[in-house]
């Protein structure tokens, strides 16, 4: 009788390797923790790439699925449920401005709806229609500026160091070499810049062509970097002056990871883009990706004026899974809970304190700790490679996060450098200093400097 083979033996036969995975072997999780399938206890700082907004199994999440499970699971994007559309409602409520949702099942595919915005206003509108409100939804239009003859605008403005999923799109469109390498040629249309860089976005700008500016308002991927509130400001005047699309990427910043429903809320609260990506945090675990689009009007070429968020109409764009009563059901219990436990608060809070304590070790390992909310980056010194002994081509970061999974902390490395530390929103102080004590524990271990 031969023995089932083990989870590595799955993998290794018949998974395609798209992943450089770690060795550890997740079988449960509850709350902050996760055990392995030998019972190995973790602390999960990661939260699936600030996905498990709320910790793992919360008991009113469980619930909810559980009943939705017994009553609808799926039905096509033909038909309405109710589930699909007061999510919609919730998501417009919380950017606080009017506008419409689309629903998809991933970050890049959010994106990719964000690129098809901008195609679709680029191709088939001259810019943002004139109204007795100045530019904003609502007003009575004043004046036209129909010209089905004005060039056609394409080009997507992006930041370097940004990261917009793995799509074909989504390479094009992020600023990092690496994802590139092997899939040219990229998509056209996509031009990058230096991030927070006020005169590079201004020369960009005039750019013939070009319909909107993209950026994520805290660069996850990139590091942990946040923009500042005098580069949103300007962008936003920018894109106002010459009729383009401000479009923030928030799928890893949104919902809450910054203290805020919304990143940009945290940085320029009177800053408000034309269309927002999200996915991750949003459903707690299941997969929902979604777009907002804000409601300001827009000059079509025929002559004919409409709402921003209609410029998608049937037809344009589609998908089989997204905004599921399942699926829908569970973000409305995830975006309840957060709002009826303080977790907004909470994430300010234990960011504060988390980035306080991680300055305190003083680690001459450590180069600089950053934090907005509970988006943390831990960035080692240059020379760690050189003077910790690693093995050639061994990145700091992922010596980092194989030592700290060894002393059961579980995080996220980000380039070569930097540790991300991602934890769900409803973390206690408790699990801060545990995590904090395993980090200067094994920093501690290293040779001295």
């Amino acid at each position: 009788m031969s023995l089932s083979p083990s989870t590595l033996e799955l993998f290794d036969q018949y998974v395609i390797p798209t992943y450089g995975r770690f060795g550890v072997r997740l079988a449960r999780g509850s709350g902050c923790y996760v055990w392995d399938e030998d019972g190995r206890e973790y602390l999960d700082f990661g939260a699936g790439i600030a996905v498990t907004s709320l910790g793992h199994c919360h008991p009113r999440v469980v619930e909810r699925m559980r009943r939705q499970l017994g009553e609808l699971v799926h039905t096509s994007n033909l038909y309405y449920t109710r589930q699909q559309g007061e999510l919609a409602k919730r998501l417009v409520e919380i950017v606080g401005a009017p506008g419409k949702i689309f629903f998809c099942n991933s970050g890049a595919e959010a994106n990719e709806a964000l690129y098809k915005l901008s195609r679709k206003f680029g191709n088939e509108a001259n810019g943002f229609a004139r109204t007795s409100s100045g530019n904003a939804a609502g007003g009575v239009v004043t004046g036209g500026n129909s010209n089905p003859d004005a060039p056609l605008r394409r080009g997507i403005i992006t930041m370097n160091g940004s990261f917009h999923g793995r799509t074909l799109g989504g390479i094009a469109a992020t600023g990092q070499d690496k994802v590139k390498k092997g899939f040219e040629p990229m998509v056209e249309g996509f031009t990058h810049i230096p991030f927070n860089d006020i005169t590079s976005l201004e020369d960009a700008a005039e750019i013939p062509g070009t319909v909107a500016v993209m950026l994520e308002p805290v660069q996850g991927e990139g590091g942990i970097y946040p923009v500042s509130a005098e580069y949103l400001r300007r962008a936003r005047a920018l894109c106002d002056r010459h009729s383009l699309l401000l479009l923030f990427d928030e799928v890893q910043c949104g919902l809450g990871r910054t203290g805020d429903w919304n990143g940009w809320d945290t940085l320029a609260p009177d800053v408000k883009p034309d269309a927002v990506s999200w996915a991750k945090g949003i459903a707690g675990g299941f997969p929902l990706g979604a777009i907002w689009v804000s409601s300001r009007l827009v000059q079509m070429r025929n002559g004919e004026v409409k709402p921003l968020c209609d410029v998608l109409g049937p037809g344009s764009h589609g998908t089989t899974f997204g905004g599921t009563p399942l699926i829908c059901a569970g973000a409305l219990e995830v975006l309840s809970i957060i709002e009826d436990e303080h977790l907004l608060e909470n994430a300010r809070n234990q960011g504060v304190y988390a980035v306080n304590a991680l300055r305190a070790l003083q680690s001459a390992w450590v180069r600089e700790v950053r934090g907005v909310g509970l988006m943390l980056g831990i960035e080692l010194v240059a020379d760690f490679a050189t003077r910790g002994g690693l093995p050639a081509g061994k990145a700091p970061s992922i010596y980092m996060v194989e030592r700290l999974h060894a002393e059961g902390l579980l995080t996220i490395p980000s380039g070569t450098h930097i540790l991300r530390w991602l934890p769900p929103l409803n973390v206690q102080t408790a699990d801060v200093d545990k995590a904090v004590r395993i980090l200067s524990s094994v920093l501690a271990s290293l040779p001295s400097l």
